[in-house]
This record gives C-alpha cells, structure tokens and sequence, in this order.
C-alpha cells in the first residue's frame, strides 16, 4: 500500500536523471535506457502498479479508456519537470511538448505499443507534436514533463 510519498520517492532520483538527458538528441531513448536500468524501472513498475491498484494514481476520467492523475508539479527536486501517470488504451488528444517530454511505459494488458514503441522509454522531442495512442492493449505511463509544459489542440 504506498503512500504518493512513497511513489515519489522512487520516481524523483528518476526525474533528476530524465533532466539531465537531452530530449532533442536523438539517442535520447538509449540515454534513458542507459541511465535507468532495468532494476530501476522494475522498482518504478512495481511502485506503480500498487498504487495503481488502489486507485489513487489515476483519479481524472479524460475518456472511457484514459485516466490521469499528476504526483509532483514542476520542482528543485524535480529538476522543474513534472510527473504524472496515465492509464490508458486508445488515442488521447493531442497536443504539442514545447519542451519534449519522457515517458516510462509499462503493459497493463495484451502487448501493447505506445506511438508505435514497445514497453520501456518513448522520447518526444521539444516542438514535436502528436496524438498519444496506445494499440494492442493497454499501458501504464509515468511522463515527465520539463517546466510542465504541454499545449492541448
């Protein structure tokens, strides 16, 4: 049963490792992957999955197949990134990242893909756009967002 305390305390030393990436590289993906190793994200994954659980992680309905929550606005001890969670299958509405944004993937059902990537780091470059969609199931996303910056369609 963690505490949001808890599950953040797992994920900021991940924040303060994503702010250190440069998100327009395009190694970025392997940068991640490189820094945060597959202990790390198990810790991050199974941290996840029990609040997820408990149905406190992703509390906001966006649509039948997509829920939200936000754990830590833009901080120093973030790094000024922000982290939220989502649930989600399907496509979500899009939107631009002004300042690129990460996103640590994890399956929930069937074997799904986030924009096309397999479970794992998906990279979004600053001033890229795009429509977030998850196909062949259904994942579970912890994004970072550097400042929190996000514009919606």
């Amino acid at each position: 049963m963690p505490s949001k305390e808890e599950v953040l305390s797992i994920l900021v030393p991940l924040a303060q490792r994503v702010a250190a990436v440069d998100l327009a590289n395009p190694a970025a993906r392997a940068a991640l992957e490189a820094a945060i190793g597959p202990a790390d994200q198990a810790a991050v994954r199974t941290a996840l999955m029990a609040a997820h659980s408990e149905g406190w992680l992703t509390p906001r309905r966006a649509t039948e197949t997509l829920t939200f929550g936000r754990l830590a606005k833009p901080a120093d001890a973030t790094q000024g990134l922000s982290i939220d969670v989502v649930d989600m299958s399907g496509a979500g509405a899009g939107h631009t990242h002004p300042n690129g944004e990460a996103s640590l993937c994890f399956a929930l059902q069937g074997s799904p893909t986030f924009m096309g990537q397999p479970p794992g780091w998906v990279v979004a470059a600053p001033g890229s756009h795009h429509i977030p969609e998850v196909t062949g199931g259904r994942m579970l996303i912890a994004y970072f967002l550097p400042g929190g910056a996000m514009e919606w369609d």
